[in-house]
């Protein structure tokens, strides 16, 4: 028997990033939107835990218990009183190290997929408690739809998204560390007095009613500037979905991975397209949101 689970990305429509606290993380308002781009996480019995991988950029995924799949298992299985004898196979889609919580959508996909595989009866609350734990984006890999993400972004609110929203993600050709993200965005604030994040009433606003035109007008990411700081290259890949029709253009969360606000379907293909002729990054996807966290499948 196997338990397979499908998990999505998700794009920050809006991250908000406070003062760095006295342990580390920052406080942040994150309003997440999943969107139709997935890692498949399958759980097998097997006679240790083992970590395989496969698609886009597997080799750089660690197969070794530091993988936040074999995290989730291991947790799941220490609450239990149970041996976390499975195979875990990670089919990704979802780009690596891209800033749209591939690792994290593993871990959210492993737990269920092996609370599942092994009847464990972890409630929903359990299984989220669970998440926060391992990362601050697993909890929404969990969820899915739209969320406002608040504390260093475990703790969520569940938003109303009133239409479909399209997007288009182009892919770099090397990955960011988001820790180093994090590390440049003190240095670039040092000095200054950073706000409280409060998530935009205008963008909420936006998402409910399905508003593609004022949720361009609203999205925004106080990361963007220590992305670009480091991967300057990224502002040549922002201007040119810009200049293709994209009714905004943005670093996706810590990045390197850029994301495009379309005005439709249409829109996205031709955004899509005219970026991997752009000679501005290793591939662009369109995808539309909001969709479901992880589900077995």
């Amino acid at each position: 028997m196997s338990v397979t689970v499908r998990v999505p990305a998700k794009v920050n429509v809006q991250l908000a990033v406070g003062a760095a606290r006295p342990d580390g993380f920052h406080d942040l308002a994150n309003v997440f939107l999943a969107v139709g781009l997935y890692d498949e996480v399958t759980v097998t019995p097997a006679d240790e835990l083992r970590i395989t991988c496969e698609g886009p950029d597997a080799d750089q995924v660690p197969l070794d218990r530091t993988n936040l799949a074999a995290r989730a298992a291991l947790e799941l299985a220490r609450r239990r009183g149970i041996e976390p004898a499975v195979h875990i196979h990670i089919a990704k889609d979802i780009p690596v190290a891209g800033g749209m919580a591939g690792g994290s959508a593993d871990g959210a996909g492993a737990l269920l997929a092996c609370n599942t595989l092994w009847q464990a009866g972890a409630s929903r609350a359990e299984l989220l408690a669970i998440c926060a734990e391992l990362g601050s984006d697993v909890p929404f890999s969990l969820v899915g739809g739209a969320a406002l993400g608040t504390g260093r972004g475990e703790q969520l609110r569940t938003l109303e998204v009133g239409g479909t929203f399209h997007w288009v993600f182009a892919m770099a050709d090397r990955g960011l560390s988001t820790p180093a993200v994090f590390r440049e965005f003190d240095r670039l604030a040092e000095g200054w007095e950073i706000p409280e994040p409060v998530a935009s009433g205008e963008l909420l606003e936006a998402l409910a009613k399905g508003d593609v035109q004022a949720l361009a007008v609203a999205v925004s990411n106080d990361l963007q500037p220590a992305a670009l700081s480091l991967f300057p290259e990224l502002a040549d890949t922002l201007d040119a979905g810009r200049g293709a029709g994209a009714l905004a253009a943005l670093v996706s969360g810590s990045g390197p991975t850029t994301a495009f606000l379309a005005r439709d379907a249409e829109s996205a293909e031709k955004v899509t397209q005219a970026l991997r002729a752009s000679g501005t990054c290793r591939a662009a996807r369109a995808a539309a949101g909001p969709v479901a966290g992880a589900t077995v499948v």
